[in-house]
């Protein structure tokens, strides 16, 4: 099927695509019964995102020219042949069923013009999210009674304790004004921030500070700030699939590099850099998500050198970086930067009261105006309480003492984890060993594929993530899962854990 667009033309790519077929259809140079190509194939084909034929192919199911059938792709519905001899016939009984149809016919139409077709409506990156967006990441184990997929910290802080500060910030908030924090967060909040970033070795100016909700939230945000359509950022490989998603809504491209025991591979970045000109290195530095590792200093100090070379900035996402299991967290990018060239990200949502996430953007003083005006369009106002309870929590030293607790809950959960894994060893099982952090980044034995591990687990009552939807090409990482050990209790670990090694040793055994 010749087809052939013209990208700089006003008039929309599907619609390009959509006349060509038709034409070949109506013409018979593309006869009844005939299968369109793929979706994806003719996207890579035409060089166009897939979406667009998606698009393209439901202008020409609307009209009746095609339909889909599942399994089996897009089938030709319209006979040329068939049509041009029965065309005057149609005509006629047309004209002469007008006024019997009359009525029927305008109720009918009414019907029709109640049914907005939303599928058409959607932007073009949002048309196929069901597929983008895994059910492991949508569910969360709901299903499940055994949650050892999603980061969500314990329940350490006493639900009393939390009640009586809650009950305090009302009661000294209790103005309706007080209920909508300044659009670069609570002042206090911020305050007691740049004090808890000292002990990080960070300085960083109230002016640099700009609290988010979150971190998806907060590299959103850089991205809409500064960056524009094919604008490219390298990020990690494996990685979190908001990170990959969020480059792609944003039109914009990842260009990825491996990942091993200490962190990003930094050999080939400088002809990366020079080939692709990326606007931004983004990097997961502590507990790295879902490999559990972390940047090493030598690392560390060989990014900062190439951003200094290539004038190119630094994203740091450093969330869970105080949940390190032995002696005290290695320095973070930020604290190395000797210039302004890192921006630096950081989240309280594995170290706080679960469902109350806030985070941080340290970022220079141009960017962060900026992103206080994103803030205040976007979201009008962030979440006060949560902000004054974390400065609450921080100021009196609760947060760093429940972090503490966290930690050390974290470390007996991994170290119940861990016999299981080695016992699994002969069968070619192996895996990371982290140095803090919530997650351990599992390699199955030969063979084994780790949808069909997490789909069996999720039937038996326990949930995992598999390794694929962390590689943004989805053709890696069948082998990889990634094991959460910071919610459940103790119990309930061991539970999950007796269910995957059973998993394991049968499929292994099965073959």
């Amino acid at each position: 099927m010749n087809i052939k667009i013209e990208k700089k033309s006003k008039e929309a790519l599907y619609w390009q695509i959509y006349s060509q077929i038709k034409a070949l259809i109506i013409d018979g140079s593309i006869q009844h019964g005939s299968y369109l190509p793929s979706e994806r194939p003719f996207a890579k084909e035409l060089g166009v995102h897939r979406n667009t034929i998606i698009r393209a192919y439901g202008e020409l199911k609307g009209e009746q020219l095609i339909i889909s059938r599942q399994g089996m792709g897009y089938q030709v519905s319209y006979n040329s042949e068939y049509n041009s001899v029965q065309q005057d016939d149609d005509l006629k009984r047309t004209e002469s069923s007008k006024k019997q149809n009359k009525n029927s016919s305008n109720s009918s139409v009414k019907n029709k013009l109640k049914d907005v077709n939303w599928d058409q409506m959607i932007k073009d990156e949002y048309r196929d999210v069901g597929e983008k967006f895994d059910k492991a990441f949508q569910m969360q184990g709901k299903d499940t009674k055994i949650s050892m997929a999603v980061g969500i910290p314990p329940i350490i802080y006493d639900e009393e304790e939390i009640a009586a500060h809650i009950a305090c910030i009302l009661k000294e908030n209790g103005k309706k004004e007080s209920y909508i924090t300044p659009y670069q967060g609570d002042e206090e909040c911020r305050r007691q921030i740049v004090s808890y970033l000292r002990g990080k070795g960070i300085r960083a100016k109230m002016s640099e500070l700009q609290v988010m909700s979150e971190t998806n939230q907060a590299f959103d945000f850089i991205m809409t700030a500064t960056l524009r359509p094919g604008d490219k950022i390298i990020i990690e490989e494996p990685v979190s699939p908001d990170v990959y998603r969020l480059i792609d809504l944003n039109d914009c491209k990842a260009i990825t590099v491996p990942v091993d025991e200490n962190g990003m591979k930094c050999e080939n970045l400088g002809p990366m850099i020079e080939k692709y000109k990326p606007k931004y290195i983004y990097i997961n530095s502590s507990y790295h998500d879902p490999t559990g590792v972390c940047l090493s200093v030598e690392r560390k100090k060989e990014l900062l050198d190439i951003s200094y070379r290539y004038r190119i900035p630094i994203i740091e996402d450093d969330s869970g970086s105080e949940l390190n299991f032995f002696g005290n967290p290695e320095p973070t990018l930020k604290s190395m930067d000797k210039g302004n060239n890192v921006i630096y990200i950081y989240s309280f949502a594995l170290s706080f009261v679960p469902g109350l996430s806030i985070a941080f953007i340290v970022a220079p003083e141009e960017l962060a105006r900026s992103l206080r005006y994103l803030v205040s369009v976007r979201l009008m106002s962030l979440e006060w309480v949560a902000q004054k309870l974390i400065a609450r929590c921080l100021a009196d030293g609760s947060y760093i003492r429940k972090t503490a607790e966290i930690r050390r809950r974290n470390r007996e959960n991994f170290r119940t984890i861990c016999p299981f894994l080695d016992e699994l060893k002969p069968y070619g099982l192996s895996y990371h060993t982290p140095k803090g952090g919530v997650y351990i980044w599992v390699k199955l034995p030969t063979g084994l594929d780790s949808r069909k591990v997490v789909l069996e687990a999720e039937r038996r009552g326990v949930s995992f993530i598999a390794g694929t939807v962390f590689y943004p090409g989805r053709m890696a990482g069948k082998d990889k899962i990634r094991i959460n050990f910071s919610h459940e209790k103790k119990n309930m670990v061991i539970e999950g854990m007796k269910i995957f090694s059973a998993i394991i040793r049968e499929m292994v055994e099965g073959e």
